[in-house]
């Protein structure tokens, strides 16, 4: 063995040779005294807690930092003590943009050390430098911006310390990796439960003997050996938990280089919802700094579970030791968190993983060899149906997926057509296996195959081979290079005894009629692969696996290759049309208020208002279905459809509007709108509200004012448009009460217009501010600005493309809420329900005036399809009584979130009605500064807790809740909890420096 053997006895500090290394007895006020004595400081002293060291934070009276007081373990030498220091010195010169806590230096240029007497023996005292901002230490979720932060420091220290050398770096220390197996072998006695001893012991025995076939390879160097939460300062300069500082070079060694990586890999599992897969943003941002060799990345899993087990014991015997350290009692449960989670996957998958993030490695895929025999002797490949129960089948429509036992009744009912028999596919994530609503992405992909056999089958070896295990219901036998498992139906005994010798042919088992067997090929060295496994760690599954479909005949199941779709789409998609997230999943199919992935995951849709009776409506799809069997062409042709939803979408608003004119979107809509009122009036200025968004067309990009569509939005109005202040009540210029203001003031602008012989021909806004996350417009806003612009020949064009057709409960028009007549309905979005439809409604005499400026056509506003699609809709919001589930699930919903708002300060306000809800989020309640970042990072953990949601507003800070509206109460509740989770993982913010 090369590694993790007793070392020569060396002048520096020797883990062994103390068996324990207690903290230095120091308290506060000894503390204050040796600054006082020994630096010539004024100064209180504040214990910060280490495990083997004393260390304090040393403030002025005003309470500001002066300092940070290192009392060092008795055992570290003056060699050791000055080999941190230099290191330190080293990285702060090589690397500026780190902030590093080295000593302070006198006026000479010397560094502030001294050596002190206390309880525990002479020991050096140094002065820190302090790094104002806080460290990333205690449960707080961890975004990926910050694991990547992690890993690129971590990167940057190697990358620095890889040339240093120093007498001090001789060292044996507990936590360097390389003595892990003969640490918890001296400590473990002291996990004195017994359940979690043999754990430790189990796993890291494993951990060594994975090591030791790449050890002897590893490049060994200087490390920091303690980058982790506790150990590296977030940047005071922002929101989030982004580290630019590091501290405490205690631990500072010579060992593999790899381990700079491990442990700050390691001391990201215990934070919330931190799992394996989380940490790989952290590998790839150290490989792009300092590039990992394979051997390393071979290496790294095994040094984070031996790192983990280290943590566990050590903890232990501190605790022990130092009964009355509280830094160290408090890091046990913590500890055993890490070591969970090291462990929760097995290393072999792991480190798949870990060579995939660093770059292409080839097929993930194995095959299994042509067989001998065939496993199913008799049965015709060609007569075996596959069952694809992928998100992209079309047996999964109309949500078959979440039914009980679907897969098991879709095979049967192939059974039935005439099928021999039936199977499925292998490293397929199948969506049978996904529920609705989960916070943890659920196992899908199939690491073998399910087969039912339609008639009496015998089940052979395909090669010659042993019996490696047999009992009820279960048998392996070896097949070439792999282990190939059967799970059988329980009534089934396997003729076969363990250890027995097959040949090629033998049968192994005897099935009835309609049995169902699974099939898996595993390498031999693996014990356990799950039938089907997760997702984020299907890559490193499967190449444990093998697909065994080629031992029924049939052709190996093309591996599912996911090309980057993200290049492929800015290299053809204009770039400016974005995409939610920066590592968007892949939504390929939705139901009701679900989206789906391709990964077999279901996620909660909160954001999509352009589908208020749900994706993939069956009644929507029959019927556009069959029109499109039947007829689609344009609207100059004479049919009933369009006849029959212009009469239903005129019944529908108040006299005088009653003539429809339709069209394919919102923005067409809009503009539409504009056009209709500046002919009808001849006044060419338009009045627009601030902060709203009203489409993409010219004219209708001519009066959006939303900063976050268009950052330059006021400075490049045309000279006709004409804007006002956003009567937003929460955060405008007049809040509360005051916001009566609002609508006068609105008035004298459109007065002022007129005074200057510039009336304005239409005042826009949308009738509920949905843009600025469902705020309600001050009561009687409308009432008064629309009688000022029809004083003044003007007419008024009401926006209800987001908020129209019953989504705010009460209410069926936006404009109901406000008691207040438009003289044109722009709407669009819910009319189609994902079909592209949109609709201007106005009275007959404004709409009669069009004509004195030409004529007005839309290839598909009205076709034949787009009708009846609007039709089925408006029945189904009927029939389904969804703007009562607006009102009812709706109040449900803000009454928790408002809850939510008593147990967490982020939380400013809960806007809205019915389901267009909006949750704005600020830093300060009283000053309301916006939590922009805090809202994006919201966001993506929702994303990991199964919720898709957005932000909105002009500064990004608003939550835009505007679910399809057959939201039921259990997916309201299950959105609530998942927020309240992550909110409480985000934690307090920090206070400022």
């Amino acid at each position: 063995m090369t590694y993790d053997q007793p070392q020569p006895r060396s002048r520096t500090v020797d883990f062994f040779s103390h068996q324990a290394l207690p903290a230095p007895r120091v308290t506060a006020d000894r503390a204050r005294r040796i600054a006082a004595e020994h630096f010539g400081l004024d100064v209180r002293a504040e214990s910060l807690g280490s495990q083997q060291d004393a260390n304090f934070l040393l403030t002025h009276d005003d309470g500001s930092p002066a300092a940070v007081l290192k009392i060092a373990n008795p055992a570290f030498t003056v060699t050791e003590i000055d080999a941190q220091d230099a290191a330190a010195d080293l990285i702060a010169d090589a690397q500026p943009g780190l902030r590093l806590a080295t000593v302070l230096r006198d006026t000479e240029g010397s560094r502030m050390t001294a050596a002190v007497d206390t309880d525990s023996g002479p020991v050096t005292a140094r002065l820190l430098r302090h790094l104002p901002g806080g460290t990333l230490s205690g449960p707080r979720h961890l975004p990926p911006r910050t694991v990547a932060a992690m890993g690129r420091i971590a990167g940057q220290v190697s990358t620095t310390l890889s040339g240093f050398r120093h007498p001090g770096l001789d060292r044996v220390l507990q936590w360097d990796p390389r003595h892990a197996g003969r640490v918890v072998g001296r400590l473990l006695e002291h996990v004195t439960e017994a359940d979690r001893r043999a754990a430790v012991r189990s796993a890291t025995a494993d951990a060594r003997a994975a090591l030791l076939e790449v050890a002897d390879r590893l490049p060994r160097q200087a490390v920091h050996l303690d980058l982790t939460d506790d150990n590296l300062v977030r940047s005071p300069d922002g929101p989030l938990p982004l580290p630019d500082g590091i501290i405490d070079f205690g631990d500072l060694t010579d060992t593999w280089a790899v381990c700079e990586l491990a442990i700050p890999l390691s001391s990201m599992l215990h934070h919330d919802g931190m799992e394996p897969h989380h940490l790989l943003p952290a590998v790839r941002a150290f490989h792009e700094v300092r590039p990992l060799s394979a051997d390393e990345a071979t290496a790294l899993w095994p040094l984070v579970v031996l790192r983990a087990a280290t943590l566990v014991v050590s903890g232990r015997q501190q605790a022990a030791v130092d009964g009355d350290n509280a830094y160290v009692d408090a890091a046990l449960d913590r500890e055993w968190r890490i070591f969970e989670q090291a462990t929760a996957v097995p290393a072999a998958v792991m480190t798949r993983l870990i060579s995939d993030a660093l770059g292409p490695q080839g097929p993930g895929r194995n095959t299994a060899p042509a067989p001998a025999r065939p496993l199913v002797e008799g049965l015709d490949p060609a007569r075996i149906a596959v069952l694809d129960l992928s998100a992209e089948a079309d047996a999964m429509d109309h949500g078959i997926w979440l039914e009980e036992s679907a897969g098991d009744r879709l095979a049967r009912a192939l059974l039935a057509e005439g099928a021999r028999a039936v199977a499925t596919r292998h490293g397929h994530a199948e969506l049978t296996a996904a529920p609705a609503l989960s916070a943890t992405s659920p196992a899908t992909v199939a690491t073998g195959i399910d087969v039912w056999l339609g008639e009496p089958a015998a089940l052979h070896a395909p090669h010659d081979g042993r019996v490696v295990a047999a009992a009820p219901g279960h048998l392996a036998v070896t097949c070439a290079p792999y282990v190939l498992h059967l799970s059988l139906p329980g009534t089934v005994e396997p003729a076969p005894a363990a250890g027995a010798p097959v040949r090629a042919g033998d049968r192994l088992a005897a099935l009835p009629a309609g049995a169902r067997f699974h099939v898996s090929l595993r390498r031999q060295d693996v014990t356990a692969v799950p039938p089907l496994v997760r997702p984020e760690y299907a890559a490193g599954w499967l190449a444990l696996t093998a697909d065994p479909a080629p031992l029924l005949g049939l052709p190996a199941t093309a591996a599912v290759t996911q090309p980057d779709l993200l290049a492929r789409r800015a290299a053809a998609f204009a770039p400016v049309q974005e995409h939610y997230y920066d590592n968007p999943p892949r939504m390929e199919r939705g139901w009701r208020h679900h989206m789906v992935s391709a990964e077999g995951r279901s996620y909660l849709d909160m954001v999509n208002n352009v589908t208020p009776l749900g994706h993939a409506h069956p009644r929507v799809e029959q019927a556009v279905s069959r029109q499109l069997r039947r007829l689609n062409t344009n609207s100059r042709f004479h049919y009933a459809a369009v006849v029959e939803f212009t009469e239903r979408l005129a019944a529908l608003l108040p006299d005088p509007l009653d003539t429809v004119f339709l069209v394919n979107s919102g923005s067409e809509a809009v503009d539409l709108g504009i056009r209709l009122a500046i002919g009808a009036t001849g006044q060419h200025d338009v009045v627009a509200l601030r902060e709203a968004y009203h489409g993409w067309t010219y004219a209708s990009d001519a009066v959006s004012t939303s900063l976050q569509d268009n950052p330059n939005a006021l400075a490049t109005r045309p000279a006709w448009v004409h804007t006002v202040d956003s009567p937003n009540s929460y955060r405008g210029r007049h809040r509360g009460e005051h916001a009566a203001r609002y609508a006068p003031e609105a008035v004298r602008v459109i007065d002022d217009l007129a005074a200057s012989g510039r009336p304005a021909g239409a005042f826009i806004g949308e009738s509920y501010y949905g843009n600025a996350g469902g705020v309600a417009l001050p009561d009687g806003y409308l009432r008064q600005v629309y009688a000022a612009v029809r004083r003044h020949g003007g007419l008024a064009v009401a926006d209800e493309i987001q908020v129209g057709y019953g989504r705010l409960g009460h209410w069926f028009w936006g404009f109901e809420q406000q008691r207040a007549v438009p003289d044109i309905v722009c709407v669009a979005k819910a009319m189609g329900n994902g079909h592209p439809l949109g609709a201007v409604i106005t009275s007959r005499a404004v709409a009669d005036r069009y004509r004195d400026q030409g004529y007005f056509f839309s290839s598909t506003g009205g076709s034949p399809v787009s009708s009846i699609a609007g039709l089925t809709v408006l029945d189904a919001l009927r029939d389904e009584d969804l703007q009562g589930n607006a009102a009812r699930t709706g109040a449900h919903l803000k009454s928790a979130l408002q809850a939510l708002a008593g147990h967490h300060p982020l939380i400013g306000a809960v806007h809205g009605s019915g389901l267009y809800l909006g949750l704005e989020l600020v830093r300060d309640r009283t000053t309301l500064e916006p939590a922009t970042e805090e809202t994006a990072e919201l966001c993506d953990r929702m994303l990991d807790l199964g919720v898709i949601v957005q932000p909105t507003g002009d500064h990004l800070n608003i939550l835009k809740i505007k679910p399809p509206l057959c939201i039921d109460p259990a997916a309201a509740d299950f959105f609530t909890h998942a927020l309240d989770r992550a909110l409480t993982e985000l934690g307090p913010r920090p206070p400022r420096p």
